[in-house]
């Protein structure tokens, strides 16, 4: 016996075995699927609608717009919202939409406040802006044991603390937010090195949501929600479940139809698309994508192209081997004129991804991306593996027969 014909029957069990095993563990024991960041329409959430209103200070610009959006980034990034999506909308609307969010209420409050923040002396004068707050940070105090948010001023913010102080040592100077009163301390000594804090009756999380805002900034003009959505979790893992089923049955399906044409290449093709599936999961944990219901679409469509490849090589083998043509012959020689078609048709299909994610806004984007990289995963696997596990299978000797193929034996009068 040649020594390849010894290392692939000891390679192609413990690789089918190797297979099998993982799509085990990784569907049942650890199902990949529990550690992909899930988008909105699965995790739930909430999608905010905000329009621009002008006033005869701040009319409302695309630049205006496009500098709110990067404040609410800031902002959201504060609620730890795996991969929110904050786009523009036309010239006057923002769109927000957060997955996961436990509180919604408190996410419609980080986003849609203005947080333009003043400090105001008893006789209505202006001392402080946001504008010179360097950062803005929660803590405790020490002797009351209250929440406060300790202000660090820039600029002249400082110089200009020290004199407002001064000035109205004695008397109280309130801090409005939004032109809503949050504190109304007493000054009780000249404050220098341009420290400063609000004190009120704040919780934990109250103190880091106004140190939050503070930090993001002011919104540069004014907008109202003129939309606000929720999806609740239990909505959005029931479409994500049934989503799953649905391409379970028809990964299941096209499964079947492989073994049944093609035999023993429809087989390995199968364990290929399983490998295919795991490796596609992995992508989207390792590169930090969500996944939403359009993506789910586009990890199907891709699969699809997979199959479609693998049906385009196996046609081109059975043509050889109705010739006559040696298997392991057949094998290369399918490949190899399969291979330009089967190329073109995923190259094409990764282009439009790339642009469709590249130019799409919200679930296209996520289309986009599980296509094209759906597709070249799946082209690795229906190419390459494919392949491979073919060849390991043919030396092995354990598959001589044609009709393992799909080709019907001829019997010799």
């Amino acid at each position: 016996m040649q020594a390849r014909t010894r290392w692939a029957r000891v390679l192609f069990p413990a690789l089918i075995l190797l297979i099998l095993t993982a799509a085990f563990l990784f569907s049942r024991v650890w199902p990949l699927t529990a550690y992909v960041k899930k988008g909105l329409d699965i995790a739930g959430g909430v999608r905010l609608v905000l329009q621009g209103e002008p006033t005869a200070d701040t009319p409302v610009t695309r630049q205006a717009m496009e500098d709110a959006a990067r404040v609410i980034e800031r902002r959201v990034n504060t609620l730890g919202v795996s991969e929110p999506n904050i786009q523009l909308e036309g010239q006057d609307r923002i769109v927000v939409e957060l997955a996961d969010v436990h509180d919604v209420e408190r996410a419609r409050e980080m986003v849609g406040k203005t947080a333009v923040l003043r400090f105001v002396g008893p006789d209505g004068q202006e001392v402080l802006t946001g504008n010179d707050v360097e950062r803005a940070q929660a803590v405790q105090d020490p002797a009351s044991g209250n929440f406060v948010v300790a202000l660090s001023l820039k600029g002249e913010g400082p110089k200009k603390f020290e004199e407002a102080t001064r000035k109205y040592l004695g008397q109280p100077i309130a801090i409005y937010l939004d032109d809503e009163m949050i504190s109304n301390p007493v000054v009780q000594s000249v404050i220098t090195g341009g420290q400063a804090q609000i004190i009120g009756d704040f919780t934990a999380q109250e103190a880091a949501d106004l140190a939050s805002l503070i930090n993001g900034g002011a919104l540069p003009v004014k907008l109202n929600i003129i939309e606000n959505r929720s999806i609740s979790p239990t909505l959005g893992q029931a479409a994500f479940q049934k989503s799953l089923q649905a391409g379970a049955v028809g990964v299941a399906l096209v499964m079947l139809f492989m073994v049944a044409i093609y035999r023993l290449p429809g087989f390995l093709a199968d364990l290929a698309l399983i490998v295919y599936l795991f490796l596609t999961a992995g992508a989207l944990i390792a590169i930090d994508a969500v996944l939403t219901l359009p993506g789910i679409a586009g990890i199907v469509l891709s699969l699809g192209m997979s199959v479609d490849a693998n049906i385009v090589i196996f046609e081109r083998i059975k043509d050889e081997l109705r010739k006559g043509t040696g298997l392991r012959s057949a094998i290369d020689v399918g490949f190899h004129r399969a291979f330009a078609a089967v190329a073109d048709a995923n190259l094409t299909t990764i282009a439009a991804g790339l642009v469709l994610q590249y130019f799409g806004t919200g679930p296209i984007k996520g289309f986009g991306l599980t296509l094209w990289l759906g597709t070249a995963i799946s082209f690795f696997t229906a190419v390459t593996l494919s392949r491979w596990l073919l060849v390991l299978a043919v030396n092995t000797g354990w598959f001589g027969k044609r009709s393992l193929f799909g080709i019907r034996e001829e019997v010799q009068a």
